[in-house]
């Protein structure tokens, strides 16, 4: 059996290929010390070596990912590093490639940040479409910070000098330390029982990373999110960002931009109702002018002017209008009466008993036929003869037939 024969490309891309499978090798966290640390021109991509006391390993970090990294690396800093380990097939070289760096120590933070970060995420907690609205012209605001911090001095101040008629309500709290989680989510609670809070503040001044690190607990976040009073953040300085900021339906860059933020400047409240009032009072005085003038035109009308003249008129029109009703009923009555009396001697005229009074009459045989020719009797037949007055019951004895051809009479009579 011949054994196979491997070039470099294939054992490396082999090698390539086994550290692609192994999962623990992918998306990992790697700290250690930067050395020869290279910012490559033009391209500015990073190349250096990450290093503990016993070993080391290639490192790049392309442009595009070290442009969010946040600060620029240096030869003997201890770094944490969120990447992959792949080889480098040309010089076979196992690499770590770098998608994220955060300076050694605040690592672990960093890293525990992002992993909360994109659960709460993943649960929905960070959705707009679950921010709650900010009222605009809030009266009473509550504060969650501690009662001797700066942060709450510069709210205080900010605003009364805004708008001293806003009512604000502290509700003190640890902000750094073991107890400080549960401490401002203690109070979030509170203000929400509190009840008739327009608003809450969630703060504190600048500080570490560490000092800040209640407002990035899982246990600050579900209690900000399950507040139903609006929940503005307010931690350390514009650039600290925390899982608190995220969470809350507004984040303001430090507690005095939140005070800003939230209480109305008074006296701009009042320009803007004198503003309004002022508008308010030109459009009805507009509307006033409109509707007078229009009453004018309609005053100057004569119709409208004389309103009784209108109705003598209308009772005249009525009074002529029924006359002529009156008439033309009268015509039309008059007129059928006369048609009535014309059908009515038409009709007597065609009268069969009108005809008999003028001296005609009518026979019927026994069975009450019409005879209308002598060949419809024989001599002995009994009939009756219809006359306008009555009745004559008659017996044929002869018969003489009119010769219509001759003008001579054949007679029948009895035998």
């Amino acid at each position: 059996m011949t054994e196979r024969i491997l070039t470099v490309s294939e054992v490396n891309r082999e090698i390539n290929d086994a550290l692609k499978k192994h999962n623990g090798l992918w998306n990992c966290w790697v700290t250690g010390e930067i050395s020869n640390f290279k910012d490559h021109i033009p391209s500015g991509h990073w190349y250096f070596t990450l290093k503990d006391k016993e070993a080391g390993i290639k490192t790049v970090m392309f442009k595009t990912r070290n442009l969010t990294a946040g600060f620029q690396p240096q030869n003997g800093m201890k770094v944490s590093i969120r990447g992959s380990i792949r080889l480098y097939e040309k010089d076979g070289s196992v690499q770590l490639y770098a998608e994220e760096i955060y300076p050694s120590g605040l690592g672990a933070l960093y890293l525990a940040f992002e992993q909360l970060k994109s659960r709460l995420a993943a649960e929905g907690l960070f959705a707009a479409e679950k921010k709650k609205p900010i009222p605009r012209f809030p009266s009473r605001v509550a504060i969650v910070t501690s009662s001797t911090g700066a942060a709450l001095k510069d709210i205080l101040h900010i605003a009364r000098r805004r708008n001293p008629l806003v009512s604000l309500i502290i509700i003190p709290s640890a902000v750094q330390g073991e107890a400080a989680p549960g401490e401002i989510a203690r109070a979030i609670q509170r203000a929400n029982h509190y009840g008739e809070i327009d608003l809450l503040i969630v703060g504190r001044g600048g500080g570490s990373l560490e000092e800040l690190w209640a407002f990035n607990t899982e246990e600050v976040a579900r209690a900000i999110a399950a507040s139903s009073i609006p929940v503005v953040s307010a931690v350390g300085h514009e650039v600290d960002y925390t899982i608190a900021d995220f969470v809350a339906d507004l984040r303001a860059p430090t507690p005095s931009a939140a005070a800003e933020l939230v209480i109305p400047v008074l006296n701009e409240l009042k320009d803007g109702i004198r503003y309004y009032e002022e508008k308010l009072t030109q459009r009805i005085q507009s509307v006033l002018r409109t509707k007078r003038h229009k009453v004018e035109e309609l005053m100057s009308n004569s119709a409208l002017a004389r309103p009784g003249w209108r109705v003598e008129q209308s009772r005249q029109n009525l009074d002529y209008l029924s006359t002529r009703l009156v008439e033309g009923m009268t015509g039309f009555l008059t007129e059928k009466n006369g048609i009535l009396r014309l059908l009515s001697a038409k009709i007597d005229l065609l009268s069969p008993l009108n005809i008999l009074g003028r001296g005609y009459s009518l026979a019927y045989d026994i069975e009450g036929k019409l005879i209308k020719t002598v060949r419809q009797a024989a001599a002995g037949d009994a009939l009756s003869v219809r006359l306008s007055d009555g009745t004559l019951i008659c017996e044929v004895t002869d018969i003489e037939e009119l010769q219509a051809s001759n003008d001579s009479n054949v007679k029948r009579g009895l035998p």
